[in-house]
């Protein structure tokens, strides 16, 4: 029989929903050894919260996020707010002794990310931050072909994650629903937005980066601030782009902006090998293209490998082979691997530790943008 585990979602956003949607989902396709109970919904906007809270099942609201963390009932808490909450939220949380899920990127810097990483190892609570992208099946399954060897040393990555929404110079910034244009909410633009998944993924695949070199733009200086009217001016990066050098050697380009016409969530990534390549695009997320160097050459290319069968990552929990999955499932497989990890005593990746690696990244290409300069990536000791 699977135990109780009472979860806590701060959060009413596009993220609460998929969190909410994983757990209700989890226990219907994945022997677990935790039942994930709704037991409370907190949200500044009492009306809202309540709305949301009756769609999804949980059982109560709440308005302060202080209340929650006090409240016996509660197991884990999930934090689904905007980026300059996250360390507080957590902290306190860890401080109380409860679970935590954190979503990305962990902190506005990395400074702070270390203060949440000494908090949850302090009180050796269970903890993890939700870049989902690792549990992409296709995704998951490049990283066992890297790790079998099969693309041998590799030589290039190259990562783009693409938008257009913030091209009208009459959207205004900051507020609840624009709060990633507001730096002081949100810690930076794109590159803590879109490349923070792009980069995790990156070094889950291939390992810590040495050094980068980028470059950022703000293309709309100033913009009308949602909450108080006044036109201020834009401090976050609408569009990031940097050079990288991994520890094993290998060259990587990393692209990201809100300004691609024509893109809503172009996320794509390919490596090249001694032996093989591999590329996958969110937008084909069941699909890992493959090119094996070492096949005879009457047949040797490209090949999509269609990632349905009972042997792919994940896939044997779901439907018959043929039959696809998408994007929410990525969170399913998430909490499924938590409450796995959490059952058997062990550390779920990414938890704060691994994510602060992320953030140290960030912090070293906003500031090589800054001073235009090559910059090192502090390397984060295991705990």
């Amino acid at each position: 029989m699977a135990k109780p585990l009472n979860i806590a979602l701060i959060g009413t956003g596009f993220m609460g929903r998929t969190h909410s949607n994983a757990y209700r989902k989890v226990r219907n396709f994945f022997n677990v050894p935790y039942d994930p109970v709704l037991k409370v919904v907190c949200a500044r906007d009492a009306a809202k919260t309540k709305a949301f809270a009756d769609t999804w099942g949980y059982e109560s609201t709440e308005s302060d996020w202080r209340k929650v963390i006090e409240r016996k009932d509660v197991d884990v808490i999930d934090i689904c707010t905007p980026n300059n909450l996250h360390a507080e939220i957590a902290i306190a949380a860890a401080e109380a002794g409860k679970m935590i899920l954190c979503e990305k990127p962990l902190s506005m810097d990395g400074p702070q990310g270390l203060k949440m990483v000494e908090a949850v190892e302090k009180a050796g609570v269970p903890n993890m931050v939700w870049y989902n992208y690792r549990r992409v099946p296709a995704v998951t399954l490049a990283k066992k072909l890297i790790a079998e060897g099969k693309l041998g040393r590799i030589f290039h990555y190259r990562a783009k994650f693409l938008q257009d929404w913030t091209i009208n110079p009459e959207l205004p910034q900051g507020g609840n629903g624009l709060w990633r244009l507001d730096a002081s909410v949100s810690g930076s633009g794109v590159t803590g937005d879109l490349l923070a998944h792009c980069i995790d993924t990156a070094i889950w695949l291939n390992g810590d980066m040495d050094e980068v070199c980028a470059m950022t733009e703000t293309f709309v200086k100033e913009r009308k601030h949602t909450e108080t009217g006044q036109v201020q001016k834009v401090s976050i990066d609408d569009a990031s782009a940097f050079l990288a050098r991994f520890d094993n050697g290998s060259l990587a380009t990393f692209e990201s902006t809100r300004y691609a016409r024509g893109h809503k969530a172009l996320y794509t990534f390919e490596i090249n090998g001694e032996h093989a390549s591999i590329f996958w695009d969110l937008h084909d997320l069941h699909r890992l293209q493959y090119f094996d160097y070492r096949d005879a050459s009457e047949t040797r290319g490209w090949k999509s490998i269609h990632i349905t069968d009972g042997d792919h990552p994940y896939m044997s929990h779901w439907w018959v082979p043929g039959l696809q999955i998408g994007y929410e499932h990525t969170f399913v497989h998430q909490v499924a691997d938590f409450l796995e990890a959490v059952g058997k005593g062990e550390k779920a990746q990414p938890d704060f530790r691994e994510a602060y690696r992320t953030q140290l990244i960030l912090d070293a290409v906003l500031k090589s943008a800054a001073d235009h300069n090559w910059q090192k990536v502090e390397h984060v000791k295991p705990a």
